[in-house]
């Protein structure tokens, strides 16, 4: 009784922070509503947990409440006697690669071979379509331009590791999303220097060398690292395995927080704007990815996974780039607005494919089962 009752509590109360915050913004006094701004956010993800249908969006709620703790209290996150909070950002992005490393094995390329023309359409997507979308909006915005490189560095990434869950969650083709993911994840030191020397050259200058050395240490050697893990000691050090998922999260919360809090003043001024482009990029990424592989053929269940993929871009990877480049604040700032917004529309999208499965399937499951 307490266990479905708890959630209900939490969910009342994450509903009178709100509306406590909003008497006090129509006051003009949105400056100190942070603390109830916050606790309606965190405590709705915590009571998310107790309702089975809304779980999905525990964490994107989550890294909300991280997005509004950072851009209320900037100074937590910037420094700490010295040492700037940014520098964490490559070791951070490192430890996420080597989870992913982790959780691969020759068994997961295996794929490729059983199904190469989804995998292709797949990794074809994601390195064409959502480049040119990315420079398209930039394009279409007075955006300054370190901030518009980085629309188009968003672009330019590989799919994200939560493709895999999103597609879990939504009865897809997981085999096909960690496939994708991880074609697109090794072909990133290569691509994404190429792709932005490219389509965002007129915005900033770019260093090919420097962007492909610093993609490589963030992503091969890791992800090689967490493979070689995986071979000879995977079950045997068990802590570590059940450990890499909560660990990568909470990396990623701390990533997005960092960067909010040095773009702030950015945020501040055009967030919304950035907000919009953003949602854009992925709502999009999610359109063509889906009818791209309806006209190429490919079954149902491949089609909302290439969509899936193709709309979550690996917006931890970008930061890592970012802070490669020393523009964490500028170049940056697009994919920290992406980490909510990504996760948000893509859980949506998951659940409704959850309830809206293949007509072909769902009528395979009503059939009558004979013994």
């Amino acid at each position: 009784m307490k266990r479905r009752v708890f959630p209900k509590v939490l969910l009342g109360v994450s509903i009178l922070s709100l509306l406590i915050a909003i008497h006090m913004a129509a006051n003009d006094n949105i400056a100190n509503a942070g603390p109830f701004v916050i606790a309606f956010l965190l405590l709705l993800a915590i009571s998310f947990r107790g309702f089975p249908v809304l779980r999905g969006l525990t964490f994107t709620t989550v890294i909300l409440s991280v997005v509004a703790t950072s851009l209320y209290y900037p100074q937590y996150f910037k420094e700490y006697n010295g040492f700037e909070f940014a520098t964490l950002i490559t070791p951070l992005i490192q430890i996420i690669m080597f989870g992913m490393g982790c959780s691969m094995g020759l068994k997961d390329f295996v794929a490729l071979a059983k199904s190469p023309r989804s995998v292709i359409v797949g990794v074809f997507v994601q390195y064409t379509i959502m480049p040119l979308l990315g420079f398209a909006l930039a394009s279409f915005t007075d955006f300054p331009s370190e901030i518009s490189a980085g629309i188009v560095l968003l672009g330019c990434a590989p799919t994200s590791v939560t493709a895999s869950v999103m597609c879990y969650l939504a009865k897809a083709n997981v085999v096909l999303a960690i496939t994708i993911t991880a074609i697109t994840t090794l072909l990133a030191p290569f691509l994404i220097p190429l792709l932005m020397k490219v389509l965002a050259n007129g915005f900033i200058e770019i260093n090919v060398g420097e962007m492909m050395w610093g993609i490589i240490k963030m992503v091969f050697i890791p992800i090689g690292a967490g493979l070689i893990f995986n071979k000879f000691l995977h079950g045997k050090a068990k802590w570590l395995d059940d450990s890499m998922p909560l660990i990568s999260m909470i990396g990623v919360a701390f990533i997005v927080a960092i960067i909010m809090a040095a773009g702030r003043d950015s945020i501040l001024n055009i967030g919304i704007e950035l907000i919009i482009v953003v949602f854009l990029l992925i709502l999009f990424g999610f359109f063509f990815g889906y009818w791209l592989a309806r006209l190429l053929k490919l079954s149902e269940d491949d089609c909302r996974t290439i969509a899936i993929t193709t709309g979550t871009q690996n917006a931890g990877l970008v930061s890592g780039i970012a802070k490669v480049m020393g523009k964490i604040a500028t170049v940056g700032l697009a994919t920290a607005v992406c980490g909510p917004i990504m996760g948000f529309s893509s859980s949506i999208l998951a659940s409704y494919w959850n309830s809206n499965r293949p007509r072909a399937e769902a009528l395979d499951e009503s059939a009558p089962q004979v013994d």
